[in-house]
């Protein structure tokens, strides 16, 4: 007998042409599958703002068996019309904080590490990390975490890949770009050892540069010894070419609470778990972290 397929209805405000909006009811097996579906409803569009859809607000009569997207005649509040790379969407009714969301880098404050996150949007994000990868000098391993909140497994499973080089984990993000990328239950990190430096993808969809500041004197990063190099400048070159601005306060999907999702098209975690093991990555680690502000 086949296995019964449960859906949820989710109210999903999208943005449209021209910066104005409107609100759905998408019903799917997960988010990512009420969020393509309520795209796909209505031309040019991209989720803005999702809940989950219960009491009266679940359609009833017509919509039920029928259809698996209602339009609904509400406003949709303030959800600024930003559009959130696939895999994390703020709570719709609780935008507050994330009004003042704009594509953007910024340097972290940290004594000891140099940090510049970067927040950029949906149809920017993979040119934007596969970009930094390609200009690194060099790249030692691919980790892939598989988040606790992935099916609310509890736990962190973290993969690696035997020694790489940057051409191998371009091609390799580039094969599965729809499981790995665009995941909000998954990070991606790109270890330079020479340079005790970290390229990071977030479960929250910005893109991080980890650096030891003994690291930081005179010099480009793939020019001389490790210990000689301007990697602040050099990376912050590197995100002015891929069309990055400065922001002097960078605002995030953390700022306000949140949904992480997996795009309609991606496997669940136990099919991801087997994809991985067959392209050789080795589970290294099991963690139980702390959760975040996820719903």
């Amino acid at each position: 007998m086949a296995r019964a397929v449960h859906r949820t209805w989710y109210r999903i405000a999208l943005g449209k042409p021209g910066g104005t909006a409107a609100l759905v009811a998408a019903q799917g097996e997960h988010l990512g599958v009420a969020v393509a579906a309520a795209e796909g409803h209505v031309d040019g569009s991209f989720a803005i703002a999702a809940e989950v859809a219960t009491g009266d607000a679940v359609p009833l009569g017509e919509s039920v068996g029928k259809q698996h997207v209602v339009s609904i005649a509400e406003p949709v509040g303030d959800a600024p019309v930003f559009r959130w790379p696939v895999g994390v969407l703020p709570k719709l009714g609780r935008t507050e904080a994330v009004r003042g969301i704009r594509r953007g880098y910024a340097v972290r404050p940290d004594p000891a590490l140099l940090v510049i996150e970067a927040q950029t949007t949906a149809d920017h994000l993979v040119d934007l990390f596969l970009g930094l990868i390609e200009r690194l000098p060099a790249a030692d391993n691919l980790e892939v975490r598989v988040l606790d909140h992935f099916e609310d497994a509890g736990s962190t499973d973290i993969w690696l890949t035997s020694r790489v080089n940057a051409k191998k984990v371009l091609r390799f993000l580039d094969d599965f770009d729809v499981e790995l990328i665009h995941n909000g239950h998954v990070e991606l990190s790109v270890y330079v050892r020479a340079h005790r430096a970290t390229l990071r993808l977030t479960e929250h969809k910005t893109v991080v540069w980890l650096a030891d500041r003994s690291d930081q004197e005179a010099g480009p990063i793939g020019s001389v010894t490790p210990g000689s190099g301007a990697l602040e400048t050099e990376m912050i070159g590197w995100l002015r070419e891929l069309e990055v601005p400065h922001t002097p306060e960078l605002v995030g999907i953390t700022a306000a609470p949140h949904f992480h999702y997996r795009a309609a098209k991606s496997r669940d975690r136990k099919k991801l778990s087997e994809e991985l093991y067959r392209q050789r990555l080795r589970r290294v680690d099991v963690m139980r972290p702390a959760r975040d502000t996820a719903e």
